[in-house]
């Protein structure tokens, strides 16, 4: 006597579940090469940019050329290029804001911390040389669009970082207005050892400890200051 037959409406319950399977890996495979053509159009920018041109002397053609696809795919991840610049920005921002707070964590004392976070955050920057040339240029670039998201992501970290500041003991007295005004210092001071670094040769090591102790000597000096500074009150008159 023939076994029963397992298909319900003439599709079997392991035809379906291959089914489903391929669907599912197909639909896998697409999205990994949308992230993939994404990513390569973001790269493809910062290579363009590598030398002496600006965001805003690129063009959406060049971009895509350089990145393999046609130009129509472009519109598929970006409305326009001011939108894959702003995505660069925050490329450049987020994952070193990160990387600071966990620095800044460790419950080492002050002078450790300065020059463990000294050495995350320039070797940050040579890793991602591209970015930070980026960033570089484009804090005083044709694209207002890119200025003003460069300028608020220095707000947050500079934020970020008076948060941290008012934990030190010997700032416990400075105001917050005040921690705002020495994180901005802190952060001035690593954005240029950031730029000096970026002009360096890598294989400079010499040239590159030099910038990193001079960084640390400025933000330990900003930091002694700080501690001595005397918050002025609002004066009250009779």
């Amino acid at each position: 006597m023939p076994a029963p037959s397992s298909r319900t409406g003439g599709t079997s319950h392991t035809g379906r579940s291959r089914t489903a399977v391929a669907a599912r890996s197909t639909a896998g495979t697409r999205d990994e090469r949308k992230l993939r053509t994404r990513r390569s159009l973001l790269d493809a920018a910062l290579e363009l940019l590598s030398g002496e041109r600006s965001f805003s002397s690129l063009s959406l053609r060049e971009v895509t050329r350089s990145a393999g696809v046609v130009p129509a795919a472009f519109y598929r991840h970006f409305p326009d290029m001011e939108a894959l610049g702003l995505v660069l920005v925050e490329e450049s921002f987020t994952t070193l804001r990160e990387l600071m707070r966990e620095a800044r964590s460790a419950p080492l004392p002050p002078s450790h911390l300065v020059r463990r976070s000294i050495a995350t955050f320039l070797g940050y920057v040579e890793e991602h040389p591209l970015h930070f040339r980026f960033i570089a240029k484009e804090r005083y670039g044709g694209s207002t669009t890119l200025r003003f998201a460069i300028r608020s992501e220095i707000r947050l970290w500079v934020s970020d970082l008076a948060v941290d500041l008012a934990r030190f003991p010997n700032l416990r007295a400075v105001s917050t207005d005040d921690l705002q005004l020495v994180s901005g210092l802190v952060v001035q001071a690593v954005v240029h050892a950031t730029e000096l670094t970026l002009d360096l040769d890598p294989a400079d090591e010499r040239e590159r400890a030099q910038v990193r102790f001079q960084a640390e000597r400025q933000l330990l000096m900003i930091l002694l200051g700080a501690a001595a500074w005397q918050t002025e009150r609002p004066s009250t008159r009779a």
